[in-house]
């Protein structure tokens, strides 16, 4: 047993020592159906505070030969499987996490040095008559054991890309921990004596210099989690049981920190959902693990469009996004999509795969989002603030002629004159007009299912703003007219089913006319039926 080669349980036994855990060991069913095959060489990246180290020591924990899990995971789900027995405990493990290494380095330009003599002395304390002091290199060693005792080993890296991502600027050890990634994954050699690869950090593997060196690994990422997607963050059922045990307002959960789609699979922040489970607080628990300053150069880019998306997905929006671009490079960015999908890797943007999308997750998310644009003091900002108030304050005063011209004021200067008398580009401007709703709504959601068919939008004032903000129940209509739309709302009924959530609800039904380029709006007060 050493701390490096073939650990204790002790970190897994830490979590599952913790008030709050959830089960996460089926992973452990794949990661055995592909151990010593092609398919065995991992990379699951993912944002922070997403369980990355936690599974990192599950796997260290279930396969290392140098502890004894049985009771730990036999009440657990992989004790129900076949198989569990099988690999229990059976194979000699590697795990290193890069974090440690680089907080403990004397020099970082020695990193790669120092992780190798490291681990290379607690292999030579394991098969001392095989690694001789004429072995320098890990793949080496690991080479020599397997040709001596038909060992293979299962290596386990976390925060595999903290190099890359906090030292993108020093090409030196960029390279020369490429190398040594290289060396130990890509090539005939390495399949004699890896069992499994297991690589977690926040990003997918670098493709421009990596790509050669690593493409052998199946990467499961917040872009494309695939199978691997019940296992990054928790699942609605998770949490709808945690809400359960610990009398929680699951819609209330789900608002404030759902919101990650990954494959058909809704996923929530673990470090969200336990803190307010733990604390019944709803608020950002996002700042408490990282500031959101590290975001700000990003968002501050002068890439043509990017200011643009960032607010139209704080108004509640999507924007079509190409991901192909971002090649993990964090210093050289080519435009607003490798920001944004920067930005979907670090957790502050989701991704829909289907619509190939960007937009903002949650509360949570939006009001770290909010923080950093606001302190910042961007000018397209500070102006769309400005509309969207007066623009909001009409709509609760029911000054119909005035929201009808910030709409239009907004419409005008938000949209190109390509997509000026675009369909689709009418609910967008609906969205960006009532940015500043934001403080007292939660996400806006559209086609939200009402009564006998869909409203465009729906505005749910937050609990804390319920008795002075009614809830908004709008319709748009092109080329028709505002009355149309109001019409619509009462016949489908489609505040019946929002009594629930609020006291007060406004009716707004606009239209715009596409030949007089114009905006009518017209609002009324649901009356509720005694």
């Amino acid at each position: 047993m050493g701390r490096f080669v073939n650990p204790d349980n002790s970190a897994f036994r830490v979590t599952l020592n913790s008030k709050i855990y959830v089960d996460k060991t089926e992973l452990l069913e794949y990661t055995n159906s592909v151990l010593d095959t092609m398919d065995a060489y991992i990379c699951n990246s993912r944002p922070r505070r997403f369980g990355k180290s936690i599974t990192a020591n599950m796997l260290t924990a279930y396969y290392s030969k140098g502890c004894d899990s049985e009771e730990m995971f036999a009440p657990l789900a992989i004790g129900k499987k076949k198989d569990f027995q099988k690999h229990l405990n059976r194979y000699d493990v590697i795990h290193i996490d890069i974090q440690w290494f680089l907080s403990n380095v004397n020099e970082l330009d020695h990193i790669v040095e120092y992780i190798t003599d490291t681990v290379l002395a607690e292999l030579r304390e394991c098969y001392p008559e095989v690694i001789t002091t004429g072995v320098v290199t890990l793949p080496d060693a690991l080479s020599r054991i397997k040709n001596a005792t038909g060992q293979k080993f299962i290596v386990i890296i976390d925060e595999w890309d903290v190099l890359i991502r906090d030292e993108a600027a020093n090409v030196r050890v960029q390279n020369e921990y490429i190398s040594f990634l290289q060396g130990m994954f890509k090539g005939t050699e390495p399949t004699k004596y890896i069992q499994l690869a297991y690589l977690t950090g926040i990003l997918p593997i670098k493709k421009e210099k990596t790509q050669s060196a690593l493409n052998n690994f199946d990467e499961f990422t917040m872009l494309e989690a695939s199978n691997l997607a019940p296992y990054i963050g928790f699942t609605e059922e998770e949490v709808r049981d945690l809400c359960e045990t610990y009398q929680k307002d699951f819609e209330k959960v789900k608002r404030w920190y759902d919101g990650y789609l990954l494959e058909d699979t809704a996923v929530y922040n673990p470090k969200a959902v336990v803190s307010v489970m733990q604390k019944s607080k709803f608020r950002s628990y996002w700042s408490e693990t990282g500031s959101y300053e590290a975001i700000v150069p990003l968002i501050n880019m002068d890439f043509d469009g990017l200011k643009t998306a960032l607010i139209e997905m704080l108004s509640g929006t999507s924007v079509k996004l190409n991901t192909a671009t971002f090649t993990n490079d964090t210093v050289n960015f080519k435009n607003r999509d490798d920001v944004l999908t920067y930005l979907i890797h670090l957790g502050y943007l989701s991704y829909n795969q289907d619509e190939r999308t960007a937009f903002v997750p949650n509360e949570e998310i939006r009001q770290e989002l909010t923080t950093a644009v606001e302190c910042n003091k961007w000018n397209e900002f500070v102006e769309f603030q400005k509309q969207s108030d007066e623009l909001l304050n009409a709509t609760l005063d029911m000054d119909c002629s005035k929201v009808a011209e910030q709409i239009e004021k907004i419409h005008t200067e938000y949209v190109s004159a390509i997509h000026y008398n675009n369909e689709s580009s009418l609910g967008s401007v609906l969205a960006i007009a009532y940015l500043s709703a934001m403080q007292y709504y939660f996400k806006p959601v559209r086609e939200m299912p009402t009564g006998r068919g869909f409203a465009d939008f729906v505005f749910m004032p937050k609990p804390e703003y319920r008795n002075g903000y009614p809830a908004l129940v709008v319709e748009l209509k092109w080329n028709k007219t505002a009355d149309t739309a109001l019409q619509q709302i009462k016949d489908k009924k489609y505040p019946e089913s929002l009594l629930g959530y609020a006291g007060n609800i406004l009716l707004v039904g606009i239209n715009y006319d596409k030949e007089k380029k114009e905006h009518q709006c017209v609002i009324e007060k649901y009356q509720k039926q005694e």
